[in-house]
Order: C-alpha cells, then structure tokens, then sequence
C-alpha cells in the first residue's frame, strides 16, 4: 500500500475488525502489529507533510528576502501568548 489515503482506511478497517471482538487471539495480535506499522508510518508521512507546509509558509515572498522564522509574525514581539 504507498497511498496513504489507502493505508489510512486499512488502519481503520484493522481497527473496526479488532473491535468487534470475533477473532481468535493470534490472527488479532497479527492485527494489531500491523495496524502499529502502519500507524507509524501514518506518522511519518504526516510529520514530513507538516514540514513541506512550514516550508511553503515560511518560503520567502520576493527573491533575496529571508523566509520568516517567527511563529506568530503578526504579534508584537512579547505578546506572545499573553492577552
């Protein structure tokens, strides 16, 4: 499975099967290890998606101008987090 979409809904149909309680132990437990693997790679993908977006977000608006690096840009500086 290389989609993740695909692998997402594999992960929730491994979750539903273990839910309903009607396997026996060891085709569970293979269930369950590969709904971890899958989970973790799950993870992976979405941390590497979540940097392409910081990338874009941060990514400078003209040529030769430093991408912002500040969390809240709109803030004043010392008003973060503070109302």
């Amino acid at each position: 499975m290389s989609k993740f979409e695909d692998r997402l809904k594999r992960l929730e149909q491994i979750g539903e099967r273990i839910k309903q309680g009607e396997l026996e132990l060891e085709s569970s437990i293979a269930l369950f290890e590969e709904g971890i693997k899958l989970a973790k790679t799950l993870e992976k993908d979405l941390s590497k998606i979540e940097r392409k977006i910081e990338i874009l977000i941060n990514e400078p608006e003209k040529e030769g101008q430093a991408p912002k690096m500040e969390l809240f840009p709109d803030l004043e500086p010392g008003e973060e987090g503070h109302e």
